[in-house]
């Protein structure tokens, strides 16, 4: 039984690699004897590697518009809840006043 370490290549080192393969030329055999890997390593980096490929080319938010959305999200979700607790302030004044007790204070943005 061997005690080979295994290997744990980066994504970076694997598309190194697979760049060298397609755009260079190298043969699959020279790179796997470089990089000490079986050639069924090197084909499903490379199957993996064309599947995900469209992922490269999608259109992805900066993290600042992220950012920016999970603000405007929030303060949406503040307004709302405004709304409420100032419609259930109301009817609270209105029952209060008809009780002839007075309103208990709400406030709109808790801290």
């Amino acid at each position: 039984m061997s005690t080979k370490k295994r290997r744990n290549f980066t994504p970076d080192e694997k598309v190194a690699i697979l760049k060298k393969n397609l755009l260079e030329n190298v043969a699959v055999s020279d790179l796997c004897d470089q990089y000490s890997l079986h050639p069924t390593v090197f084909y499903r980096w490379q199957k993996e590697f064309f599947e995900n490929g469209a992922w490269a080319f999608e259109k992805k938010k900066d993290s600042r518009v992220a950012r920016l959305e999970k603000k405007i999200a929030r303060l949406e979700s503040y307004i709302l809840f405004g709304l409420l607790r100032l419609f259930v302030s109301a009817g609270k004044y209105s029952l209060h006043k008809i009780a002839g007790k007075p309103p208990i204070p709400i406030e709109l943005f808790p801290q």
